[in-house]
């Protein structure tokens, strides 16, 4: 990384660091010093100006986003925005330690080894065929996806090792043979776990945020609630994923008789089923069926907790692991500074002003075909970010207040707005987690990644914007 301490203070990564976190700043300082529009607390700019230097920070990396969010805390209370308390409410915010414990729950799958168990047992059933292989690591991804709230831990830590080591035993290398197997699966557990982050509220950090940053608009969503309004447009698209990669982006090798072999000799190997997978197990169980129908004497964040707890009581976790998850810490402090940063350009009129303006530009038109055109234009603009997190950041509450300004019901502008911030991670080959990872495996060329990302996109947004919105009429969204 370019901040790594090893590097010379005045190395040319860390000048170029500096010039980049001095541009950031400038474009805070100016915002800042706008003048409040009408209707809008003077103390609205100064928060909108640390916003907008804590997103692009984020985006141009000057520094770790969490270091960048330790300065942006840390300015509004030095020059009295804010006190200090109400600086730092977001680390009380419920969200965040539900999004830090299911962080610390994920590692649980992967220390245990549950969720490879869980990808041999599919491969060993469906895997004849690349297809059915595909179509089994789809399914690992989305039976963990509602306990996984990282689809980088789903995908990268459990899925993509498996693919590997299929890739490999089959004789598909990167350099030689990319396409006999390895590109296809790439491209498949890539796109299909964009979807399963879509369906459950804890399947993608992001999606309890949207909640949080729409629920002063009277939304009012549950754990259950978003499963149900997912569930159709996500299986649709799950079934249709890995077949239109096999018709467009085929694999050369087509049948594989030995996969199940393989994966029983490596079920054979890991042995049978052990305490801690038990334990893991029945915790994954009850943290599943407390979500759905538990809500009413248990928060979504206090079943997390249970589960988190129940883990360290059986040693199945360690407080050492839990150290260790610097992703969750991370995650932690970056969650709390910008929801803190989104609840106050809430509070102090700015999301409402910015939805009022932009509303002039769709006079006259249907908030149907409004709340679309702006789905897409939310959707596509991804291709400017390489974080899901920080484009949820930086755009949802407006465009999901321009739509609600129209007449969209909020909870399906919520709906329409959570979706897609998981859904738009597919398009690049750094749009989200795991993107990286898979691509720096070197099966599939870049310009590859970007065809198929985009080709993807457009059945994902046909199946949700059709099946999708027949669903959410039938189960009464609006």
């Amino acid at each position: 990384m370019s901040y790594a301490l090893k590097q010379p203070f005045f190395s040319r990564h860390h000048i170029i660091d500096f010039f980049k976190f001095l541009i950031c700043v400038l474009v805070g300082a100016i915002f800042w010093h706008f003048p409040p529009p009408i209707g809008v607390d003077p103390r609205g700019m100064p928060i909108f100006g640390v916003f907008m230097f804590t997103v692009l920070a984020v985006v141009l990396k000057p520094l770790p986003s969490g270091a960048i969010c330790i300065f942006s805390l840390t300015v509004l209370p030095l020059f009295q925005v804010l006190s200090f308390e109400d600086t730092f409410v977001g680390f009380s915010n419920p969200v965040v330690w539900l999004i830090a414990s299911a962080f610390f729950i994920a590692r649980g799958f992967i220390k245990t080894g549950l969720g490879l168990r869980l990808a041999y047992l599919l491969i060993k059933s469906m895997g004849k065929s690349s297809l059915g292989i595909a179509y089994g690591m789809t399914l690992t991804d989305l039976v963990l996806a509602p306990a996984i709230p990282s689809v980088t831990a789903r995908i990268g830590g459990i899925v993509y090792p498996v693919v590997l080591s299929i890739a490999k035993a089959f004789g598909s290398d990167p350099d030689h043979s990319p396409r006999k197997i390895g590109a296809f699966l790439i491209q498949t557990i890539f796109q299909a776990g964009t979807v399963s982050s879509a369906m459950f509220l804890t399947a993608m950090a992001g999606n309890p945020m949207v909640l949080n940053l729409v629920k002063p608009y009277g939304v009012a969503i549950s754990w259950t609630d978003w499963a149900l309004a997912g569930i159709v447009p996500g299986l649709l698209s799950l079934m249709a994923i890995p077949y239109i990669l096999y018709k467009l982006y085929p694999p050369d090798m087509k049948e594989t008789p030995d996969a199940p072999l393989r994966a029983s000799q490596e079920l054979k190997t890991m042995g049978s089923l052990k305490a801690d997978e038990f334990w893991m197990l029945g915790v994954f169980l009850i943290l599943v069926f407390l979500w759905s129908f538990g809500s009413s004497w248990l928060s979504a964040t206090l079943t997390a907790l249970v589960g988190l707890a129940l883990l360290l009581i059986s040693r199945v976790l360690s407080w050492e692991d839990v150290l260790k998850e610097k992703g969750a810490w991370d995650t932690l402090v970056w969650f709390a500074t910008l929801l803190t940063l989104a609840g106050y350009i809430t509070k102090f009129g700015l999301a409402s002003w910015f939805g009022a303006i932009v509303k002039g530009h769709f006079v006259g038109l249907d908030w149907g075909w409004g709340l679309f055109i702006l789905a897409v234009i939310y959707f596509y603009s991804h291709y400017f970010f390489a974080s899901n997190l920080a484009h949820i950041g930086a755009l949802l509450l407006p465009f999901f207040v321009v739509s609600v300004n129209l007449g969209a019901p909020v909870n399906l502008a919520a709906f329409v707005f959570g979706f897609i911030s998981s859904l738009f991670g597919s398009l690049t080959h750094f749009g989200s987690g795991p993107a990286p990872i898979l691509y720096g495996s070197n099966f599939v060329r870049i310009s590859d990644w970007w065809k198929m990302g985009f080709i993807i996109s457009v059945v994902n947004l046909s199946i949700w914007a059709v099946f999708g919105t027949l669903w959410w009429k039938l189960i009464g969204v609006f």
